[in-house]
């Protein structure tokens, strides 16, 4: 967490997913623990006003930094979130299809191998469970393939939910005139070059 600006900045999160069956998609920063992802919603993001959240992608070549905040009802546990982030397939499927809103929520993010998951699970290779040999260190059977030990993950979704309808994508040679993206990218980037 950087503090040198009057917003605290919050990074200490694994990465930001996006889902896209509901009314609206939604932005989801992940965690790797439930309990720390609850108790950070009950103590900031409850407390933040739908219509005073602002969801901010800054765009730097292939990679983009995701940028949240808002006003709180409660100044001393408010904070911004920020994390740098490689583009990807899902990045670019958000952005074409927002439509100016989505939900915000919560996620946690657990990798699974082959002992936690059943047959038709699929690993990060592509293959399924079954196609992955228990006695030879969970290793694909299909010569073509590399993998030596099934992985997988698994995202879930906290409940709870907030609209969010200020959503803006820069370049960042244009932050300047956004005052969340410039105040972020001075603090915890340009701040840090000198």
């Amino acid at each position: 967490m950087s503090s040198q600006s009057p917003i605290p900045w919050f990074d200490d999160f694994i990465g930001v997913a996006y889902r896209y069956y509901d009314l609206r998609m939604n932005v989801v920063p992940l965690f790797s623990e439930r309990k720390k992802a609850a108790k950070l919603w009950l103590d900031t993001i409850h407390r933040w006003l739908d219509h005073s959240i602002k969801i901010r992608f800054v765009e730097n070549d292939d990679k983009y930094w995701f940028i949240m905040g808002a006003d709180s009802q409660n100044n001393q546990t408010n904070l911004s979130f920020f994390k740098l982030l490689a583009k990807s397939e899902n990045y670019e499927r958000f952005k074409k299809g927002h439509g100016g809103e989505a939900y915000l929520r919560l996620g946690v993010y657990s990798d699974k191998f082959l002992e936690d998951v059943k047959r038709d699970a699929i690993c990060n290779c592509g293959h399924s469970a079954e196609d992955h040999d228990k006695n030879d260190n969970d290793s694909c059977l299909y010569e073509i393939c590399n993998c030596k030990k099934f992985k997988s993950f698994q995202v879930n979704l906290l409940k709870k939910k907030k609209t969010v309808t200020d959503i803006l994508f820069l370049e960042e040679k244009n932050v300047k005139d956004d005052p969340l993206a410039w105040n972020c990218l001075n603090v915890n980037k340009y701040s840090k070059i000198k």
